[in-house]
């Protein structure tokens, strides 16, 4: 079995730590180095090439997501995942903006945080399910007070009964796997909605 290589970047090393620790009682994920600030999670993804960067949004040398887009410049097959305590969506869209594969929350429970980088490192994204809702009412454009329009429905946008089908499960916190699941279609397909 090949092991999914974690590059982890995080300014308080008792959290990371915590994290390899973690990450070495998976038998398919295996922590490759640590970073305790953005120019040195930049240079460790340059030269080890990682699966997956797991990435502190709010540590030094990563002012407004630099070591971020540094790392999709110098290092593109490298796949980043934020991890964050941050609850702000207009972080999570500059993030994904700038090229992040997944925003999880430090406060997920680990299975979730497993999950994501699983996830990110098959080439899937994933947005912790607390961020979903805020990542959806934007992209539609409204909120719940104001996605009535004069007829008394929901506002579409031109997205089909199965694309809004898709989206409400998101919004519900249900992954891309858990969707295609309840849907019985595949997560390509989840992905392509």
């Amino acid at each position: 079995m090949t092991k999914i290589r974690v590059l982890l970047a995080d300014d308080h090393a008792v959290l990371r730590a915590g994290l390899k620790a973690l990450l070495v009682t998976q038998p398919d994920l295996e922590p490759v180095g640590e970073a305790s600030d953005g120019p040195e999670a930049v240079r460790l993804a340059e030269s080890l090439r990682p699966d997956v960067l797991l990435l502190d949004v709010t540590m030094p040398g990563n002012e407004h997501l630099a070591a971020l887009r540094a790392v999709r410049e110098r290092a593109p097959t490298v796949r980043a995942l934020l991890l964050t305590m941050h609850e702000n969506e207009t972080m999570l869209r500059e993030a994904l903006r700038l090229g992040a594969a997944g925003y999880v929350l430090k406060k997920a429970a680990e299975a979730e945080l497993l999950t994501a980088i699983r996830a990110v490192a098959r080439g899937e994204a994933y947005i912790d399910p607390g961020m979903t809702r805020a990542i959806i009412e934007g992209y539609l454009g409204t909120t719940e007070t104001e996605e009535k329009r004069e007829t008394g429905g929901p506002q579409t946008d031109g997205l089909t009964a199965r694309e809004i089908e898709v989206l409400k499960l998101i919004a519900e916190g249900y992954t891309n796997k858990e969707v295609a699941e309840k849907l019985v279609i595949s997560v390509k397909t989840v992905e392509t909605h």
